[in-house]
């Protein structure tokens, strides 16, 4: 790395500090959030061919992570029309190594045959079923042993108690230096007028979870830079990186 690299990160690095300090910048940003919500705008994005519905700076933050972590083993669950599990699987390929478990309650035979029929689903596994089912992570259980590098995604049933679930039994797989990356912790935030129309809402869903979860796990750390850096995320409080 030359001097003029290093200055360049060391001048980045001090900037989201301060951007991160930024109320000003965080109303806006959650300005952002709040108005475009109504209108589904993370529903906007494909990734490779299928809808992906993440927000752009939280795609970029994991492209970000994967490369950084090179895991052997991503783990999702949640996974809609599959878009997260094809950009996963594009990372992975150019990593040249790896594959994805991607798993759900149900997964719609339109998305299925999607998926199938996609050049990178030869890195992507499927697993149907509610991932707290036992026998969905004993399942789990066996092909992580397999992998030495895992990185965690939880992005599937919102509410307090099943994301807490979640974290509870799927931390054990994260590696120490990779992730676990919990999405949607900014329902918290909105105002508490937002209408959901879900089981989840302002004190039941993945930020409540987290907070839980970090109370009684000091295995996890909650990456500030990253959210800091983002800014128009969904997932503030939600990229805890395991530390020991």
């Amino acid at each position: 790395m030359t001097k003029t690299e290093k200055e360049f990160k060391k001048e980045r690095k001090e900037n989201i500090a301060l951007q991160g300090k930024d109320k000003k910048a965080w109303d806006l940003a959650r300005g952002f959030l709040t108005t475009t919500f109504p209108y589904k705008h993370s529903y906007n994005f494909d990734w490779l061919g299928r809808p992906i519905i993440q927000y752009p700076h939280d795609i970029v933050a994991m492209q970000e992570l994967i490369w950084k972590v090179k895991p052997n083993l991503i783990i999702e669950t949640g996974i809609a029309h599959g878009g997260s599990l094809v950009f996963y699987a594009s990372m992975l390929e150019l990593l040249g190594k790896g594959k994805i478990l991607g798993i759900d309650i149900e997964i719609r035979p339109h998305n299925r045959r999607a998926l199938e029929a996609h050049p990178f689903f030869k890195r992507i596994r499927l697993i149907e079923g509610s991932s707290t089912d036992e026998k969905v992570l004993q399942l789990v259980e066996r092909i992580a042993k397999k992998h030495k590098t895992i990185l965690v995604v939880l992005d599937s049933l919102h509410t307090h108690d099943h994301v807490l679930q979640e974290l509870n039994k799927y931390s054990k797989f994260v590696s120490k230096g990779s992730y676990l990356v919990v999405f949607d912790t900014f329902v918290e935030y909105f105002p508490k007028t937002t209408v959901w129309n879900r089981p989840w809402g302002k004190g039941s869903n993945p930020a409540t979870a987290v907070f839980d979860f970090l109370k009684n796990n000091k295995n996890f750390v909650c990456d500030r830079e990253i959210e800091n850096k983002l800014l128009l995320t969904t997932a503030p409080g939600g990229y805890l990186k395991r530390i020991k």
